[in-house]
């Protein structure tokens, strides 16, 4: 399985938001930019989600729209990948559905080839990709910032393979 781990564009700070919920912080014209240069990047690089699970927040709901918009794909909203959502509650939830479309697929290669896309926030996806991959050191997300892991269903544990921000196709 093909696991891609991405954090939301340039968000509002609250001055510009007018309010103290974070939840409702919208992506700014950055943001926005840095959403679609990585929607161009899944396209090029013909990563095509079977299932994406989205934050709930304004910030991240927007930005899985602008990276899904040339997708076909199945997206889901957890309440539970938040800023300051459980990496371990993410991965067993991540390892469930791993399980129910293992017993779903007929061929064990097709599912090993299938791809998976979170999109969610700090500090939840660098603690996310260290308890996937049992990597020490959580990496430091760039906004829009994808990390790359080929997961194996069997161990349940990944290697990261890259990671990549708007910063890096300009």
């Amino acid at each position: 399985m093909q696991l891609f781990i991405m954090r939301h564009g340039e968000a509002q700070n609250f001055v510009e938001q007018g309010s103290r919920d974070d939840s409702q912080r919208a992506l700014t014209t950055q943001g926005k930019l840095e959403a679609k240069m990585m929607a161009n990047w899944l396209q090029k690089m013909k990563i095509k989600p079977k299932q994406v699970f989205v934050s709930p927040y304004i910030r991240a709901q927007q930005t899985c729209a602008i990276a899904c918009s040339m997708m076909e794909t199945t997206i889901t909203t957890l309440d539970f990948i938040t800023p300051s959502g459980d990496a371990k509650q993410v991965h067993d939830f991540i390892d469930g559905w791993c399980s129910e479309q293992q017993a779903l697929t007929v061929q064990q290669s097709e599912l090993k080839q299938e791809s998976l896309l979170i999109i969610a926030h700090m500090p939840l996806v660098s603690y996310l990709v260290a308890q996937l991959t049992q990597f020490e050191h959580a990496p430091i997300f760039a906004t829009a910032g994808i990390a790359h892991i080929d997961y194996d269903i069997d161990t349940m544990q990944g290697q990261l393979l890259s990671m990549v921000s708007p910063l890096d196709l300009c």
